[in-house]
């Protein structure tokens, strides 16, 4: 049986199962599209002159994103839009992520930082691993890029700091903090809000399927790397991930669902878990909730 687009008869790129509709490569990007701009006007809350940083990684999320925000504001003459790409020093797979977001940023004509963990910290996320530590590669490694892009975005003068994070990673970090039983966690997922010292993050992909944001990359020859961390191996997520997309398989709809019922959810858990104070880092001066950030917690600890 020959399938069509469902809303211009020609040949379709992709079939939706959660929409049961087929759509052509005209009309799968601008659904993509469609759904990252509603994001944008929900959360964003883009006002006049807004600079926004981008973390571009190299990889197919965080360049899908710098393209479209790209795309979106470039009649924008008041938006300026900027990208940060953050090497951990992964043996064997940052470098080629960079080149790739060094490409990309070239051809968009964006202005594009990159910093080290070298450079911030004196050692790359290798050494840190390599030495006697007491969680994960991942979680040294979201801290400290977290740490990092929100100075360097605070620095660069942006006051909006977007990440490629998409629907399957919504949905992945939604069920694993729930597995944990870690509620301050899960209300920490919700969109910021404007803090001292705080850039005010977004996630405009957060409602695009994982697989949705690779073909529109494919689409548009954007350069991209597709290569794994070689750490992604070592955390719960890969099986979290699994699991869901087998659910996903056999229930279509269910990383939409999951993720509708968290953004109704957290209003009511964030009365219960109120945010926190924020201060000030006694080592590095970075906001925090207590006498240390996290990135000075994790570097200390690592020291032997």
């Amino acid at each position: 049986m020959s399938y069509k687009c469902n809303k211009c008869n020609q040949k379709p790129v992709i079939f939706q199962k959660y929409s049961g509709m087929h759509l052509c490569g005209q009309h799968f990007i601008e659904d993509v599209e469609r759904k990252i701009k509603l994001s944008i006007r929900k959360e964003m809350n883009i006002n006049k002159n807004d600079t926004i940083a981008v973390a571009l990684s190299g990889g197919k999320d965080s360049s899908v994103l710098v393209y479209i925000l790209q795309k979106i504001f470039k009649h924008r003459p008041d938006i300026s839009l900027l990208a940060i790409s953050v090497d951990e020093g992964i043996h064997g797979y940052r470098n080629s992520t960079i080149e790739s977001a060094k490409e990309l940023a070239d051809k968009l004509d964006v202005k594009h930082q990159i910093v080290s963990f070298q450079e911030e910290f004196g050692k790359t996320l290798d050494d840190l691993v390599a030495r006697k530590r007491i969680q994960g590669a991942c979680t040294y490694c979201g801290v400290l890029r977290k740490h990092i892009l929100n100075r360097v975005a605070r620095e660069m003068g942006a006051n909006k700091l977007a990440t490629g994070h998409n629907l399957d990673d919504e949905a992945q970090t939604i069920l694993l903090n729930h597995i944990r039983g870690d509620v301050e966690r899960l209300v920490r997922l919700a969109p910021t809000k404007e803090l001292d010292g705080l850039v005010l993050r977004a996630k405009p992909l957060r409602k695009i399927p994982e697989k949705e944001v690779a073909l529109y990359a494919y689409l548009h020859n954007l350069p991209v790397d597709y290569s794994e961390c070689p750490y992604a191996k070592e955390a719960m997520r890969g099986e979290i991930r699994d699991h869901l997309n087998e659910l996903e398989v056999n229930h279509p709809g269910t990383k939409y669902s999951l993720l509708s019922g968290f953004d109704k959810m957290v209003k009511i858990l964030a009365t219960a878990y109120p945010e926190t104070n924020i201060g000030s880092c006694k080592i590095c001066n970075e906001p925090c909730t207590s006498q240390l950030c996290q990135a000075c917690k994790i570097l200390n600890s690592s020291i032997e």
